[in-house]
């Protein structure tokens, strides 16, 4: 049996959410066909092997009972890696490189596609130049919102209010605003920029927001279109990971057939766009008034926690949680194997 490595934790702001994810992933794996190494990132980005309950992880008590790796032993302990990793230095092609460098065969997209996806600014950038359709946006900097957020408040008002106010590198809805007067936008830039120094800026749609769910290499496949009804302003951290909050997953969306055939296709252009491999979720705006269709975002390593739509949509398509993280691994192999037989 091969020897999958799971990573989980890790330095960003989702290293909780990582947690959890990676817990209901390790649970999936089928023992019959691989071997799983649990392996943990800390906060402070130190490497451990983690071989006691996997019931630990979620809470975060793992730590006390791993012990610190080499990283360029890694090879030597895994056979593949399984980055379950949100954000920064997990999602945005960091950890991608150093299993490039290693030389292990690894689940999701590559550096280029993972780095791509995370940044919303430059998603936007090719798909805009794919012609795939995106919001209006504007893109700014950390460094002018520190020297007058007022005066960049005010170049951003040729967009419509309400607008939504982002850190361009940021995932699970982290620093970002819903703004309907310059007084809000001044305090929204503040906030992204105390995230990162690129920040987005968009116009708001009156939407109903959709997701789907996207797999394979070459030849990806999209699942069935999922709909957020959030009963905050819009989906936000506590929406995406709190049952407290009052939001309705809806899988399949109420939405006309020729619609989520739309959504589907465009996931598919988009993912494809991006070079994204493996797996990913696609989020889309649909404007209640008008029925068209925006992608907003790529995610290219989603939530896998109770309350994740990934998961869900591929349930609705036949596909198990067991037989899902089975392909992810299978993609990531055949990945690996076509770049390394040319």
């Amino acid at each position: 049996m091969d020897k999958i490595g799971v990573f989980f934790g890790g330095k960003s702001n989702e290293h909780e959410i990582s947690l959890l994810s990676a817990t209901s992933v390790i649970k999936a794996i089928d023992r019959n066909i691989h071997d799983v190494v649990c392996i943990g990132i800390t906060r402070e980005n130190e490497f451990r092997l983690y071989e006691g309950n996997i019931d630990n992880i979620a809470d975060g008590s793992w730590e006390k009972e791993s012990q610190a790796i080499d990283i360029g032993k890694l090879p030597e302990m895994i056979d593949f890696a399984l980055p379950i990793l949100h954000g920064a230095y997990g999602e945005d092609g960091t950890i991608q490189g150093l299993f490039e460098m290693l030389n292990l065969p690894y689940a999701g997209s590559g550096v280029l596609g993972s780095s791509l996806a995370m940044d919303k600014v430059a998603a936007k950038q090719v798909f805009v130049a794919n012609k795939i359709p995106t919001c209006d946006y504007k893109l700014v900097y950390a460094e002018e919102v520190s020297q007058n957020a007022l005066a960049v408040a005010k170049s951003c008002e040729t967009l419509p209010y309400p607008m939504f106010v982002k850190p361009a590198n940021m995932g699970s809805s982290k620093g970002i605003s819903k703004v309907r007067t310059t007084e809000e936008l001044v305090r929204a830039l503040e906030l992204a920029a105390g995230f990162d120094r690129r920040i987005i800026v968009e116009e708001g749609i009156n939407c109903r927001e959709v997701e789907t769910g996207v797999i394979g290499n070459a030849r990806p496949e999209a699942a069935r279109v999922g709909e957020i009804v959030a009963k905050a302003d819009f989906y936000d951290y506590d929406a995406k990971y709190s049952d407290d909050a009052g939001t309705m997953i809806i899988v399949p969306a109420d939405i006309p057939k020729d619609m989520e055939e739309s959504i589907r296709k465009i996931a598919i252009d988009a993912y494809l766009a991006l070079d994204c491999a493996g797996f990913a979720r696609v989020d889309f705006l649909v404007d209640k008034e008008t029925g068209t269709v925006y992608v907003s975002e790529i995610n290219t390593i989603p939530g896998f926690t109770k309350y994740s739509m990934f998961p869900l949509l591929w349930q609705e398509r036949g596909v198990s949680f067991g037989e899902l993280v089975e392909r992810i691994v299978n993609y990531g192999y055949e990945r690996y194997n076509v770049k390394n037989n040319r």
